[in-house]
């Protein structure tokens, strides 16, 4: 039995627990799918009469955030979330708003790792960030 137990502590576990996050990764999008339904199909009249107004844009945002609050409640990284949200222009105090928490802290907590992804090489952030960082000082 204590070998059993040795090997339990000793095995490495690092490929089983990205497995699990890869399997969690695909769930979060199809609970996300339950709670903001995807859009009606290319090419059909519904997706005609939808195709000239803002609902397409709208259901992204709110099918993006509740990716974002499944992930946190979840206990997962949600970088890869928040990333797609800064480059469409959405601001810490929305991002902030679904993770339940101030536009201050939501800065403080991922604002540094965004920055580091979506301003690789300090030349700037894209035209499409929105411009609500608070001041560098």
């Amino acid at each position: 039995m204590d070998g059993m137990i040795e090997r339990a502590l000793a095995a490495d576990v690092t490929r089983s627990a990205a497995a699990v996050t890869v399997a969690a990764m695909g769930e979060v999008d199809r609970q996300a799918d339950l709670i903001v339904p995807p859009g009606p199909l290319p090419g059909t009249p519904e997706w005609e009469a939808e195709s000239t107004t803002s609902i397409p844009a709208t259901r992204q945002l709110a099918w993006q955030l509740t990716v974002l609050r499944i992930q946190l409640a979840a206990g997962l990284d949600g970088l890869e979330s928040l990333i797609v949200l800064r480059g469409q222009g959405v601001t810490w105090a929305l991002i902030a708003e679904a993770a339940g928490i101030t536009r201050q802290a939501a800065h403080e907590r991922w604002g540094s790792r965004v920055r580091a992804v979506l301003d690789r090489y300090g030349e700037g952030m894209p035209e499409t960030v929105a411009d609500d960082d608070p001041p560098a000082g």
